[in-house]
């Protein structure tokens, strides 16, 4: 089983429309049983007395728009131990690299990547909370996990 983490600031925007639109892309491949998919927050912005905040509306609503749902999905903070438990730790950008090796300790075994190096670009994943560009977030994330299906093929 592949286990991957996809991260951001806040896990409200980017890392669950990650998480979700790569649940969607291995389900319609018939291979959800090969993944553990899940996604992280490098902040504690997002979680109250430990209940993380749901996605944020807009990205709620974008990822509907193409029949994607995230019922239920709630912000949780990265902690050092998910190092140990993941295979592929990606981020959107590369703020959210720096706060997951700050939070690691490093990257000995190689793990983390940016979600768009996948598909042989180093440019980051804008966050929508700040462009308000759902729209654009979420083609970038879908090339950028689609681009990660493909080469985990290989």
């Amino acid at each position: 089983m592949i286990k991957i983490l996809f991260v951001c600031h806040g896990n409200i925007c980017r890392s669950p429309m990650a998480e979700f639109i790569f649940k969607d892309i291995v389900s319609k491949k018939g291979m959800a049983d090969k993944f553990f998919i899940s996604s992280a927050a490098t902040s504690s912005e997002e979680i109250w007395n430990g209940i993380g905040n749901p996605v944020y509306p807009p990205a709620k609503e974008e990822l509907q728009k193409h029949g994607i749902f995230c019922d239920g999905k709630r912000a949780i903070k990265l902690e050092k131990t998910d190092y140990e438990k993941y295979d592929f730790i990606i981020g959107m950008d590369s703020y959210n690299i720096k706060n997951m090796i700050k939070i690691f300790g490093d990257d000995s075994k190689n793990k983390i990547y940016k979600l768009l190096q996948f598909a042989n670009n180093n440019r980051d994943v804008d966050d929508p909370w700040y462009t308000r560009d759902f729209e654009k977030c979420y083609n970038d994330i879908l090339f950028g996990c689609n681009s990660l299906y493909n080469f985990l093929q290989k």
